[in-house]
């Protein structure tokens, strides 16, 4: 007999009854939906006076004054690109003015070695 007998054998536990004995899991969703009324739409939540909605992924607002939640969605997409594109702009002026600075820089260097040239061909003389 061991030291401490079968006290640490579990038991079985018995097999478990069916969940549902409803076979509305077999059908399909048309099926489903044909059979029972269900028709799934897109979730919408409302929150004091704001209606939202849920459509491809985002929350989009349905009761927003005059304007759509799509085209506030336009709006915003399309403010995102004209600031990418002012960006761009800015590195592009700021490219420009390194230039002008360089060039600039250069045509005065030129010009003093210049007048030194002229000023050391009149003293020679």
């Amino acid at each position: 007999m061991p030291l401490f007998g079968n006290i640490f054998s579990p038991k079985k536990t018995p097999p478990r009854k069916s969940a549902s004995l409803s076979n509305l899991h077999t059908l399909d969703r048309s099926t489903r939906e044909i059979e029972l009324g269900l028709e799934y739409g897109s979730p919408v939540m409302n929150i004091g006076v704001q209606s939202l909605k849920f459509e491809d992924g985002q929350w989009i607002s349905e009761s927003g004054g005059n304007v759509s939640g799509k085209e506030v969605q336009r709006l915003k997409k399309r403010n995102l690109q004209l600031e990418e594109e002012n960006n761009l702009l800015r590195l592009k002026i700021e490219v420009l003015l390194d230039m002008l600075s360089e060039s600039t820089a250069e045509t005065h260097l030129i010009q003093k070695e210049l007048e030194d040239v002229r000023s050391n061909s009149r003293r020679k003389k």
